[in-house]
């Protein structure tokens, strides 16, 4: 029977065995760390569907108890449901013993459930922002205090934060990413053998998986005996200077924020070096885990960007949108495309011209990021009003005597007790404020194409995105850069939080080649109309900032939400069709030499 406990299971729950899992050795190698030595800090791990993530996550649950002298000290592993409540979180009131005995009581939350164990969050970049500040706080001062409900309660919350995330669905705010102490990037990448094997164990362990785990006891067994040797040798670990000196070097020449990652990776080399059964922390120990404390932290060096007439080179990165040649994507088709052709730079085309590098141009006038402002301040006013008639409408239709939400606001459950005068149910419920807002995703489509370099248009175009990012980053909003030209695309800043500073990333990006407009755009819309049947409350703003030198037809696309046309060409004559585009796409045009707006 399933529903049986099986020996080694927690909470009755059955979980696919930790050393039948198949490759992930950075994996397997950080959560153990993490078990040896909890003041590690956690491990983010980023990767595709289907890389045993969650599976690897779980399955420590099973190696935890056994850590511990006897079963009541054993440490919890808790999972945080995206769907939490920041009650449910931090805690709340205890209304049935308001109700019963008219006596206030603390009910714990997630947080009291996961002190001296593991926290898991499995999608952890989808937390919603309310949710990630609480985590923040908490982690940080290891401290839950809850003000609130007619309570005033602290409780020590102190876990290993493990968190799981596909940022192909987007990125994680950097604040919490940081917490985290090592991060793993995984690919699906494994040999024909590994891929029979791991299909073969899956099926074993569906078919029976008391027998399954059975299998591999005396393995899991063992592998908890060797990390509580470990644990126990720990106290004993010294590292030299020298290799504290070399630990300092390696994270200052990651140029990364903090001292953050020099206390992981000292913590990190000891306990992997009790975990090889040594005292002393050598070399190799600190080379094995460089990329497991950096890779999460590393930043672009500040040296200066690449001189004009210089191509600059970036490593791809494998979790970004892949790069597409447009003419693969065209052909065949009758979608109206019309690519100029490739012809000489001297012949008035840019299709053979070699990538130039142009630095950023400072925009002065403030009268584009007021704009911006603008922009977003309406839009998200619009559509929270809408959501409002939204929510009351659904909550009328639920069949009670009141809406359990009022444009998207919770009841107050302890402010409706005492407006009721205890009586149950309430006859009429005080909603609590609304937090925040709707999340805005602020999508660029920046022209990177061969006609841009003259007049030090890509420069300005540069200056522009830099005036969205600043104010997405001061919104708390998030930004996804799409660069278009050298006839394909190039996925210059995945959808995520808008960092703090962009301008080391926009001053590598190279102009060149044709003008893939209807590519960038037919791709544009097929990304953002999947986001939004996942993220149906996610507000959209498109900026699409080009000199209109383009002969492709995109009369048939339409673009989900907002969208906005910078015009960065520059002559009293345009050549461009900028206004055109606007017009056809219904988006905002913004002749940028002017600042001047105006609906098309």
């Amino acid at each position: 029977m399933l529903d049986q406990t099986i020996a080694g299971q927690k909470n009755d729950r059955i979980h696919y065995p930790f050393c039948a899992v198949v490759g992930q050795s950075a994996f397997k190698l950080a959560l153990i760390l993490n078990a040896i030595h909890p003041r590690v800090g956690g491990v983010l791990v980023r990767g595709p569907r289907g890389s045993a993530k969650s599976t690897l996550a779980r399955a420590l649950a099973d190696i935890l108890p056994s850590l511990a002298q006897n079963s009541e000290l054993s440490r919890p592993f808790v999972t945080l449901p995206l769907g939490t409540s920041d009650e449910m979180l931090t805690g709340t009131l205890n209304l049935q013993q308001v109700l019963n005995e008219q006596k206030l009581e603390f009910q714990p939350g997630v947080f009291a459930k996961a002190h001296q164990g593991v926290l898991y969050v499995d999608e952890v970049n989808l937390l919603n922002d309310a949710l990630v500040d609480l985590l923040l706080d908490v982690s940080a001062s290891g401290i839950n205090c809850v003000e609130r409900d007619g309570i005033s309660h602290q409780h020590a919350a102190n876990f290993v934060l493990l968190g799981t995330m596909n940022p192909d669905e987007g990125e994680l705010r950097a604040q919490l990413q940081d917490r985290f102490g090592l991060a793993v990037d995984l690919l699906s990448q494994y040999s024909l053998d590994e891929r029979i094997e791991i299909v073969r164990r899956r099926e074993s362990f569906d078919q029976d998986p008391q027998s399954f785990i059975q299998h591999y006891q005396s393995e899991q067994d063992q592998l908890a005996l060797q990390i509580e040797n470990a644990r126990s040798l720990l106290p004993d670990v010294r590292c030299c200077d020298a290799l504290r000196r070399q630990i300092a070097q390696r994270c200052a020449q990651a140029n990364v924020d903090g001292l953050r990652a020099d206390i992981i990776w000292f913590r990190a080399a000891t306990a992997y070096a009790a975990w090889q059964g040594r005292c002393d922390v050598s070399e190799q120990d600190i080379d094995a885990l460089e990329e497991l404390v950096l890779a999460h932290r590393r930043q672009a060096s500040p040296n200066p960007p690449p001189t004009s007439g210089q191509q600059a080179s970036k490593p791809p990165s494998p979790y970004t949108r892949p790069t597409e040649n447009t003419s693969d994507l065209n052909s065949g088709s009758n979608s109206g495309s019309n690519l100029e052709p490739k012809t000489d730079a001297s012949n008035g085309q840019w299709g053979s011209m070699a990538p130039q590098v142009q630095n950023i141009q400072e925009i002065s006038s403030l009268a584009l990021a007021q704009q911006f402002e603008k922009n977003s301040s309406e839009y998200r006013r619009q559509s929270n009003q809408v959501l409002s008639q939204v929510s009351k409408h659904k909550g009328q239709m639920s069949g009670g005597t009141y809406p359990i939400q009022e444009g998207g606001r919770t009841p107050n459950w302890f402010s409706s007790l005492l407006k009721n005068q205890g009586a149950w149910p309430p006859e009429q419920l005080v909603y609590r404020k609304k937090q925040g807002g709707q999340s805005i995703l602020n999508f660029v489509l920046l022209d990177t194409s061969g006609s841009t370099v003259g007049s030090q248009l890509m420069a300005q175009a540069k200056g522009v995105v830099t005036q969205i990012a600043k104010q997405a980053y001061l919104q708390r909003e998030q930004l996804s850069i799409l660069g278009f030209g050298n006839d394909q695309l190039e996925d210059i800043l995945p959808r995520g939080r808008a960092p703090k500073n962009i301008k080391p990333l926009l001053s590598e990006v190279t102009s060149g080649g044709g003008t893939p407009i209807r590519t960038a755009l037919l791709q544009t819309e097929n990304y953002l109309r999947s986001l939004l049947r996942k993220l149906p409350e996610l507000l959209i703003q498109c900026y699409l900032i080009t000199d209109g030198r383009t002969r492709q037809k995109i009369e048939d696309i339409h673009l989900p939400g907002r969208c906005t046309l910078i015009d960065i060409e520059q002559s009293a004559v345009k050549r461009g069709r900028g206004q055109s585009i606007a017009k056809a796409l219904g988006a905002q045009y913004i002749a940028l030499p002017s600042f001047k707006a105006c609906e098309v």
